[in-house]
Order: C-alpha cells, then sequence, then structure tokens
C-alpha cells in the first residue's frame, strides 16, 4: 500500500511540473524605435527631447496598463530622429510630449444576449519648437494623432496587450509620416538641405 501511495505521489509531481512548462510565456513588448529612418537634420545646436506629461493613473485613462507607453515611444521618436547639426548656431529646438494618453469606455451591446464592449482612444500631441536666443525669435509646429480600437468586454488580457501593442504602433506609422511632413513644410528654413521647399536664409 506504501509503495501504491508513493508511486501516486510521484505520479502527481510529474502531472503538476507538466502542466506548469505548458503555461505560455507571458510576452514582452518593448516600445518602437526608428533609428534605421533617415534622421532630420536641423540647423540647430542643440535637441531636447523632453514630456509635460503627466499620467493619471486613474480611470477613464488606462495608459499605465498598456504593455508598451506612448509617452516613451513618442521620446523615443524625437531622440531617433531629430539630429542637430550646426553647433555654431544660436538657435536651439525642443521637442515636447504634451499627451500621451489612453481612455477607455464601456459601450453596451445595443441588441440582447450580445456582449458589451470597451472602446480605446489613443492621443499622441507633441509640439517642435525652434528658438533663436539671439535674435528672441522662434518658431514651431505641432500635431495631434488619435486612434481607435474597440473589442469585446470580456478580452482576455494577453490578447490586449496584442491588440493594445498594435494600436500603438499604427497609431506611430502615422505620426512619423505626418510630423516629418509638418516638419519639412512649416520649419523648412531650420531644415538642413531641405528639399520640399525653398531654404529662406
Amino acid at each position: 500500500m506504501k509503495k501504491f501511495l508513493a508511486i501516486l505521489g510521484v505520479l502527481g509531481m510529474i502531472s503538476a511540473c507538466t502542466t506548469a512548462d505548458e503555461q505560455p510565456a507571458p510576452q514582452k513588448f518593448t516600445e518602437a524605435r526608428f533609428d534605421t529612418q533617415q534622421n532630420i537634420d536641423l540647423k540647430v545646436n542643440k535637441v531636447e527631447v523632453v514630456s509635460d506629461f503627466v499620467p493619471s493613473f486613474t480611470r477613464p485613462n488606462v495608459e499605465h496598463l498598456f504593455p508598451v507607453s506612448i509617452e516613451k515611444t513618442a521620446l523615443n521618436w524625437g531622440r531617433d530622429r531629430l539630429r542637430a547639426v550646426d553647433f555654431s548656431s544660436t538657435k536651439q529646438a525642443t521637442f515636447t510630449v504634451k499627451d500621451a494618453s489612453v481612455t477607455e469606455e464601456i459601450v453596451k451591446a445595443e441588441k440582447l444576449f450580445e456582449k458589451d464592449s470597451v472602446k480605446y482612444r489613443a492621443k499622441l500631441s507633441v509640439i517642435l519648437k525652434v528658438s533663436d536666443t539671439a535674435k528672441f525669435s522662434s518658431a514651431e509646429t505641432s500635431l495631434d494623432a488619435w486612434r481607435e480600437l474597440t473589442i469585446p468586454v470580456d478580452t482576455p488580457i494577453d490578447q490586449k496587450e496584442v491588440y493594445w501593442k498594435n494600436m500603438v504602433d499604427k497609431l506611430f506609422e502615422e505620426f512619423n509620416v505626418r510630423m516629418q511632413t509638418n516638419i519639412h513644410k512649416y520649419l523648412n528654413m531650420y531644415v538642413d538641405n531641405s528639399t520640399l521647399v525653398t531654404d529662406y536664409e
């Protein structure tokens, strides 16, 4: 009888180990980088990349729950793509993240037996300002971007994180193109070798 109980105990341990091994490892996500793309060379002596965004950590804001941060991704964009190339200049550029929030809203099902949904809205707002300390002048361009995602309210957390990561990636695909266009259009006089608009200096 003792041998029988011992065998059962060993089998129980093997079964427990097998179950634990079969559990999928949690996915690891990292913020996107933009260092493989061409730099935007600015005729300034320094580029500062900062954030004024302060998360609230209270609903309906849920940006702190995301596996990747819109704020950190925006800071990566500024550090990866903007470069100072005129160190004798009196001009300085400041790239500021003003908003990098995500809110959630429960959407009630319109029909009986249908599941409720949850809508996420991601917002990104930035300003790129070029200041000339010698002439006390400045110029700037800003951009507001947003993206929405609606998924079933009972979506498992691991699937939610995949949706959230894709949502942020799509947001920055649009932001990357639009912000580059804005800089060449509205700050072209500060872009080195700009080919989009005639340089006024």
